[in-house]
């Protein structure tokens, strides 16, 4: 496998090597642009970019990485596209039997942007390319994501007594895991396993919610959501209950099927000695580098709050407690929001207080994904912060939905220069970020 010496990446020494995966790796840009942040596929506000930038550092300059920051985010259970991403970033090369480290990969830090699960081809090949990683000895930071938060909420609601917070959760979170079931129902449930459940019928009952959820769920919910969150949760839930149905039926799980399977991920993915239990072991929900934030949505004043005062540790500390603690509470708090929101009147707000505490802290940038796009990352400001969105659609079956071909590849690499370096197989260049160009 050669490295690209092309002249273009000779020319920008920024661009670490990238090794060709075979052959099957898409032909990736090379020649830099400025960001374009006036165009809407990167941005489409540079007036309000302008505005942020000049509002942050009025507290003070940028402060950078001390080694370059590989972040990739979304892989949504597609391991090819996340490997290729690595690749595209220089920092893997792949061989017949798996991948090894680049020199740039050793020093680099990885930030892997949450929502490693769902949609496929495959869970499981995904996570054990993640674990590969850990194996290899990188310096790898995981992240919460929506979707990652998913399972977790809803294998350990299916084992709750039925309670009116969290008795719908199962149905409110399972649909966008069931090819995982489908996986784990393969690969791990046995005769001897359904053999110890109840009948159909019974299996159904205990993943639905009863009857009277409906009538209960708005004052259990009452100190938790708005009456607009209570009357869109109950919307919702109708819907996701007939997809739930539709989606095991397509998946072909009948419902003692993806019982056994949830259970078994319990013991996977939950027990102390899973074999998955690495996974959510490893995950936290921020990272600060310097000037910094990245996450996997975006931020509130709650969150604003404590990170400007405690810092990321206090963030990731409040999440492990609380993502142990009541469910239904804790994916409708401010930690949370900071894996789901879109800043939407439902989700918790940020204001100009939180961005100038942000501002005042020193953090001057987040970098989420959650967002995807279908022309590499985009940088813009939300309610006066600015954020890069890093999500470019790795999986194929997002791709394929939206209308994009092949196996997504990218990255957003970050540097102690001071630049910032959006690589996306789905733009024909390399965009090209530094504050100072923008003022």
């Amino acid at each position: 496998m050669a490295v690209q010496t092309g002249r273009a990446a000779r020319s920008h020494p920024m661009l670490p090597p990238v090794f060709d995966d075979a052959g099957e790796l898409a032909a990736l840009p090379r020649n830099l642009e400025r960001w374009p942040v006036h165009e809407d596929h990167s941005g489409g506000n540079a007036g309000a970019v302008r505005d942020s930038l000049i509002a942050a550092a009025s507290h003070g300059t940028w402060t950078w990485p001390e080694k370059p920051v590989v972040f990739i985010s979304d892989p949504h259970a597609d391991a090819d596209g996340f490997l290729r991403s690595l690749v595209s970033a220089g920092a893997v090369r792949r061989l017949n039997d798996g991948f090894v480290l680049t020199p740039f990969g050793r020093m680099a830090k990885i930030i892997v942007g949450g929502d490693c699960l769902d949609k496929g081809p495959s869970n499981l090949d995904m996570l054990n390319a993640l674990n590969r990683l850990f194996d290899l000895g990188a310096d790898v930071r995981l992240l919460a994501g929506n979707h990652d938060l998913r399972l977790r909420l809803a294998i350990r609601a299916l084992t709750l007594p039925k309670a009116p917070l969290t008795e719908h959760l199962f149905v409110r979170m399972g649909r966008k895991i069931l090819p995982l079931l489908a996986e784990i129902n393969t690969r791990y449930v046995t005769p001897e396993d359904l053999a110890c459940l109840p009948e159909e019928a019974e299996c159904q009952e205990r993943i639905f919610p009863s009857s009277s959820w409906k009538a209960t769920f708005p004052a259990a919910a009452g100190p938790y959501l708005t009456p607009l969150g209570i009357e869109k949760e109950l919307k919702k839930l109708k819907k996701k209950a007939k997809q739930f149905a539709k989606q095991a039926d397509a998946e072909g799980l009948t419902m003692r099927e993806v019982y056994a399977a949830s259970l078994r991920c319990r013991d996977l993915f939950l027990s102390p000695d899973g074999a998955y239990s690495w996974f959510y072991s490893a995950m936290d929900v921020v990272e600060q580098i310097g000037s910094i934030v990245f996450l996997h949505a975006g931020i509130d004043d709650t969150m604003c709050a404590l990170l400007a005062k405690d810092g990321p540790a206090a963030v990731n500390t409040r999440y492990r407690l609380e993502a142990e603690d009541d469910p239904f509470a804790f994916y409708s708090g401010p930690v949370a929001n900071l894996v789901r929101t879109k800043y939407r009147p439902v989700d918790g707000q940020l204001t100009a207080s939180g961005v100038a505490l942000l501002h005042q802290a020193g953090i001057k940038m987040i970098v989420q994904g959650h967002v995807n796009n279908h022309k590499g990352q985009r940088i813009l400001a939300k309610n006066g912060l600015l954020h890069l969105e890093g999500d470019i659609t790795l999986d194929r079956t997002s791709r394929r939905l939206e209308g994009l071909t092949g196996i997504g590849a990218g990255a957003t690499l970050i540097f102690p220069s001071g630049d910032v370096v959006g690589l996306s197989s789905d733009y024909p260049r390399v965009k090209h970020f530094k504050p100072e160009h923008h003022l």
